[in-house]
This record gives C-alpha cells, sequence and structure tokens, in this order.
C-alpha cells in the first residue's frame, strides 16, 4: 500500500467510526429515554449537524484549505436550500398542529 492508500483508508475508517458514534447517541438517548421532550430534539438535531460535517470532510473530502471556491458555493446553496426546505416543512407541520388542536 501506498502512503496515499493508507492516508484514504484511515480517513475512511475515521469518518466511519464518527459517523456511527454521530448515529448511535441519538439512538441510545431515545431507545434508554434517557431525554425528553426538547432536549432530545437539539441532541438529535446537533448530531444531524456533526454527522453531514463529518460526511463532507471524511468522505467527500471538502475542506476550506484545498476546495475550489465554486464547490463551496454550491455546499452553501444546497444547504440554503435544505434550510428552507426543512424549515417550510415544520413551519406548515407546526401550523397544522396548531390548527387542528
Amino acid at each position: 500500500m501506498t502512503h496515499t492508500s493508507e492516508r484514504s483508508l484511515t480517513t475512511y475508517l475515521t469518518g466511519f467510526v464518527l459517523a456511527v458514534i454521530l448515529t448511535a447517541i441519538p439512538f441510545a438517548l431515545v431507545w434508554g429515554e434517557l431525554l425528553t421532550g426538547p432536549a432530545v430534539y437539539a441532541v438529535i438535531a446537533v448530531a444531524a449537524v456533526l454527522q453531514v460535517l463529518v460526511h463532507l470532510v471524511f468522505f467527500l473530502h471538502l475542506d476550506l484549505k484545498h476546495t475550489p471556491g465554486e464547490n463551496l458555493f454550491f455546499v452553501g446553496f444546497a444547504a440554503v436550500l435544505i434550510f428552507i426546505m426543512v424549515g417550510g416543512s415544520l413551519w406548515i407541520m407546526m401550523d397544522l398542529h396548531h390548527r387542528m388542536m
């Protein structure tokens, strides 16, 4: 194995372990009923954001130093679109919940 493939394998394995941990934490909190209400939602949201960052850094190899600016622009644009879609969906569901009560 060359130095590049070893670094790549190490990078992928580190990303995989972090992704598994960030997936297991919310599952353990919900399954074990360790947190309830808004606290568990906050932990799930933080774990989800960290999960996205782990995937971008370890699997897609995006970083601020070596990634072309246009790639970062498109990632930012996608993040804004996802934020609008998720935020809009939550807004609609909360409004419908409020109206149905």
